[in-house]
């Protein structure tokens, strides 16, 4: 179990996953507080904006100078002309500050004429203009009857009395309208984020899970060639063990019992027991000469490749069958042609010393408009093709690759009773 785990945490997939989901959570948690930030500015310079207007479309064309003076009848007119539409929308409290700290109106008439200490804050702005905003403190003497209110955010700009004086006007604003706002304003920045990354990671996903299947299977396949190249080097091992044990370890054993017998019966020799020992030698050299070739030839280039060709086909001698080799205008052909050649003629020529059971074996090698053509062929039993117990034809059916990569074309024709014949086109 804890094997299988370790092997699913080894997947390019878990692991991708893994680092994303990291990645995801952090980019999210980063992007939620900077984007909450920006709504935040944004709700805020809303109000911000909603305040002054307020300020400079309804209270100031409203102003009188006995207002600011705390005149009763100038406050109780300017409440009738202004209140409702100063209440309006998110506006929980309006306040009007003179510039020593004397409210000298608020919609809590209870707060009118009293006196309080302006922050810097609010000097600064008296002194200068703008607007600027901030949580307010309710802890503050002058927010004592906001007992069970929410969290305010107030609000305040400079606006001028009819003779010039400065007056600091006030608004206050839900903290929980605010972050409203906010949310309005940064839901949809989240859900764009949220799902554009959900689609990224889900894309990137898919794309890794198709590469790491593919490279799985090229791993696969790399094993599986690996696999097919040591089997086919130890069948060759083995057929070339059981050649040399079934051909020359044979004769040449033949001949040391022929001569031994024949030393133990005289001095000399009998030139017939001579002969023939002499023949089963000359045998016995071509056949490992051919083994020799087979295993590599001495000289595989164009010049060289006739007499390769005839060391191939010299045990079809020993299988009772007529061999013709026939290279013509090859020379200059480039050495990976010339070594194409030769693997895919072994190979045919081999398949037909084994399996064809005929008297004549022909391999001809020539150039044809610019190409290099190769042909074997034999006039034995031939075989279908198309059923699977063609085995023989499966050496070249794994050269195909090779031939291919190399740009030219193999063809097999074969058909019971009619022979076989290996067709090889390869530009050189």
């Amino acid at each position: 179990m804890e094997a299988e785990r370790r092997r699913a945490w080894r997947s390019p997939v878990a692991q991708f996953l893994a680092l994303g989901f990291l990645l995801f959570a952090g980019v999210v948690v980063v992007s939620d507080r900077l984007i909450d930030r920006a709504a935040q500015r944004e709700a805020l310079g809303d109000a911000r904006g909603a305040t002054a207007i307020l300020a400079h479309s309804v209270v100031e064309p409203s102003l009188t100078d006995r207002l600011t003076t705390g005149d009763a009848g100038a406050i109780d007119r300017f409440d009738r002309d202004v209140r409702d539409r100063l209440l309006v929308g998110d506006v929980r409290r309006v306040k009007i500050w003179s510039a020593d700290g004397t409210i000298v109106y608020s919609d809590q008439t209870e707060l009118i004429g009293e006196s309080f200490a302006l922050e810097d804050a609010e000097q600064q702005i008296l002194r200068e203009g703008g607007t600027d905003a901030e949580v307010s403190d309710l802890t503050d003497p002058e927010n004592r009857l906001e007992v069970g209110s929410t969290d305010l955010v107030e609000v305040y700009t400079r606006i001028l009395a009819p003779n010039g004086t400065p007056l600091l006007f006030e608004a206050y604003y839900s903290a929980d309208t605010i972050a409203a706002d906010t949310q309005e304003v940064f839901s949809p920045f989240r859900r764009i984020m949220v799902g554009s990354l959900l689609v990224l990671g889900g894309l990137a996903t898919l794309i890794i899970w198709g590469l790491s299947r593919r490279l799985r299977r090229a791993a696969a396949e790399r094993q599986r060639l690996l696999q097919a190249a040591i089997d086919a080097s130890d069948a060759e091992r083995r057929r070339i063990a059981r050649d040399l044990h079934d051909g020359v370890v044979q004769d040449l054993a033949g001949t040391t019992f022929a001569l031994a017998a024949a030393g133990r019966e005289g001095a000399v020799v009998p030139a017939a027991v001579a002969t023939d020992a002499a023949a089963a030698l000359r045998q016995s050299s071509r056949a490992l000469r051919s083994l020799l070739v087979e295993i590599h030839p001495p000289d595989l280039t164009a010049e060289g490749l006739a007499a390769a060709l005839d060391d191939l086909v010299a045990p079809a001698g020993t299988a009772g069958m007529e061999a013709h080799v026939e290279v013509d205008g090859v020379a200059g052909t480039p050495d990976p042609v010339v070594a194409l050649v030769w693997r895919v003629a072994q190979e045919a020529v081999r398949n037909a010393l084994r399996h064809s059971r005929g008297s004549r074996l022909d391999v001809t090698v020539r150039r044809e408009a610019g190409r290099v053509l190769l042909v074997v062929t034999d006039d034995g039993v031939g075989m279908d093709v198309s059923e699977p117990r063609g085995a023989e034809h499966l050496g070249l059916r794994g050269l195909a690759g090779l031939v291919h990569e190399a740009g030219g074309r193999l063809r097999i024709d074969a058909e019971p009773g009619g022979g076989t014949s290996v067709r090889l086109e390869v530009e050189g």
